[in-house]
């Protein structure tokens, strides 16, 4: 059998659908009214900016009243108004928007950006938190009756003639029991300064008092008087709004400590502002860096024709960049129905794209306008780099440039220009240029010591991204990097000479198999080695390659998972060329031979903080007992 249909949409249904599932919040409610309130009063400029309304616009604020006796949420505008008949095509017609009908109308004469609303849902989320809801409104139109909408929440309404003297609308919300915590003004006051505090009309909630000057006294002293005030919530021009050049750098300051106010002053901003292909506006801020990534994230706010919907901001700026702080602002980034999340498109990864060519450009102009201050920002804004460097190609290209690594004796160089620093002294046998780092100056101390010795600079790299950043380093600019530690300081770059060992190979075989039974632990890997007379009698490393899977793992992403659970596996160099290796040599015992080893292996692992337990009290008692000889 074949047939054919249409499906039945049952209206009744579709309100607990709006009250439970559309909105992923309740308080979402004030945000989407007052947003509409603002289309309202935005489209009332339209209209009078075209000349197609003549009256005078007056004051346009909007107002929140709440009445705790009624238990009632009211909003009030006095934008554009609508008639009877408006309230029936709009109000009884789910999802009909009249931003979106508007914009249609006017789509060819510009400034369509201004208008919130497209999806005609938000006035329904009035009853995710109301048993009753009343529209009063009268319409801007010349000779418009006022009117009357009364709806419960299921299919059924009702429309009449209502008293209203002046343009605009009223919506009254009639509070349903469980959500009585919107009559309190803090719970009021918190949900619009989250959502409204940048909306482009102004918001009033209550007064304020506050002190005015209003004579003097018999001495000609200024006396005051306290007086109530509208408080207005809100700014409705904020300075992203505003063009770069009307703005102090005082003004990004202040707009700064706005936003985040118990935070360090941040260490320089970017503007955006483009309006092709697609529209954006906005500031970004450096701040200061703490350790803990994680404490950094979701401080970049997102705006939609300055309505708050976000803070957490991951498709449309690159994670790297998601360590910064400030506003974005952009009515092309598109929104689910309910206006409260991302839904990723073309425009958004074009934004993306943007916002990392912004932040690459505006960094390369500080290193080569500014570069002394640029380095001294480097500790704070140097993680930022490393991790677009290693994360987003297209700003890898661009960092090359202004990307910067710091030695032991704090001068900053370019990749570029640390090769040619070390090009003479710290080239090997291979034509190529070896990096030596640190990672703890302290604890690596003898190694760095025993490298600068030979002429070697030593890269400092301390920071939480750097096992990363090294490896990106040897990919991207054919150098070989090494960490101080990673290999006895003569093959730390091999030049192809070896020193002359003192010790025939019978005596190097003797003392390498006298060390292994000191060691005692097939983990280690023992090998007699020709260095300097005043190089350490025993040099312990672990081999480079796999102490850079552990560094890596260590903050994460480190490898494959087959090095998950990497042993301890350390080289053992006992250099055949110290004094002590003669000494072991010619004891006359075995037991005096191993026992000499074992003290010089300890002294190694000491040196390293790699001695613990009872092997670093056996090692003291055999140190007492050498003393006392």
């Amino acid at each position: 059998m074949q047939e054919k249909g249409t499906i039945s949409i049952h209206t009744e249904n579709i309100f607990p659908i709006i009250k439970k599932f559309l909105y992923s919040d309740h308080e979402i409610f004030l945000r989407e009214l007052v947003s509409n309130a603002v289309d309202a009063t935005q489209k009332l400029r339209r209209l009078a900016a075209l000349g197609e309304y003549k009256g005078e616009l007056g004051d346009q604020t909007i107002e929140i009243k709440v009445d705790k006796k009624k238990k009632t949420l009211t909003i009030s505008d006095k934008g554009i108004g609508l008639t009877g008949e408006e309230m029936k095509k709009y109000i009884n017609q789910i999802a009909f928007s009249g931003a979106t009908e508007f914009l249609e109308k006017y789509k060819d004469k510009g400034e369509d950006q201004q208008i919130i609303g497209h999806f005609g849902l938000g006035f329904y989320s009035a009853f995710m938190v109301s048993k009753k809801v009343e529209i009063i409104s009268l319409s801007h139109q010349e000779g418009a009756e006022p009117a009357t909408w009364i709806g419960e929440g299921n299919t059924e309404f009702e429309i009449a003639p209502a008293k209203k003297k002046s343009r605009g609308t009223d919506i009254i919300l009639h509070l349903a029991e469980d959500s009585e915590e919107f009559l309190e003004d803090h719970r009021i006051r918190q949900i619009l300064e989250k959502y409204a505090r940048f909306m482009p009309v102004p918001i009033k909630f209550g007064t304020r008092e506050e002190s005015v000057e209003d004579g003097k006294d018999k001495d000609g002293n200024p006396t005051y008087k306290t007086v109530k005030k509208d408080d207005i919530i809100n700014d409705a021009l904020p300075i992203w709004t505003k063009s770069p050049s009307e703005l102090t750098d005082e003004d990004y300051l202040k707009f700064y400590r706005v936003l985040y106010p118990y935070s360090e002053e941040p260490l320089f901003w970017i503007h955006l502002n483009v309006d092709y292909p697609f529209n954006l506006t906005g500031i970004l801020y450096f701040p200061k860096l703490k350790k803990d990534f994680e404490m950094q994230r979701n401080k970049i706010q997102l705006y939609s024709r300055q309505v708050f919907i976000t803070d957490e901001v991951k498709d449309v700026v690159p994670e790297f960049l998601q360590l910064l702080h400030g506003v974005i602002d952009s009515p092309d980034i598109p929104l689910n129905v309910s206006r409260s999340y991302l839904q990723s498109d073309a425009n958004v990864k074009k934004i993306n794209g943007y916002i990392t060519k912004k932040v690459a450009d505006k960094l390369g102009d500080l290193f080569k306008k500014e570069r002394d201050s640029y380095e001294k920002k480097w500790s704070d804004i140097g993680l930022f780099v490393k991790y677009g460097v290693i994360s987003e190609e297209k700003f890898e290209e661009k960092a090359r440039e202004f990307v910067l690594v710091k030695n032991l004796e704090g001068k900053y160089f370019t990749i570029e220009e640390y090769k040619k620093h070390v090009e003479a002294n710290q080239t090997n046998k291979d034509k190529a240029k070896v990096f030596l780092y640190t990672t703890d100056e302290q604890k690596q101390h003898s190694y760095i010591d025993a490298a600068t010795k030979r002429g070697y600079d030593i890269l400092l790299m301390n920071e939480m991204l750097d096992s990363h950043f090294i490896n990106h380093v040897e990919q991207k600019f054919e150098v070989t990097m090494k960490r101080v530690d990673a290999d006895v300081v003569d093959k730390l770059i091999e030049t192809g000479e070896t020193k002359e060992s003192v010790l025939s190979e019978e005596e190097n075989k003797t003392l390498k198999g006298i060390f292994e039974k000191a060691v005692n632990d097939s983990k280690n890997a023992v090998s007699v080695e020709a260095m300097a007379t005043d190089d350490f009698p025993v040099t312990i490393t672990l081999p480079e390659f796999l102490r850079r899977m552990k560094d890596m793992q260590a903050v994460g992403g480190g490898g494959p998972m087959m090095f998950g659970d990497l042993p301890v596996t350390l080289s053992v160099a006992v250099n055949g060329n110290h004094a002590i290796a003669r000494k072991i040599l010619d004891a006359e015992k075995e037991e005096d031979k191993v026992s000499l080893a074992k003290q010089a292996f300890d002294l190694a692992l000491l040196s390293q903080g790699m001695l613990t337990g009872r092997e670093l009290t056996d090692f003291i008692r055999r140190s007492v007992e050498i003393a006392s000889l």
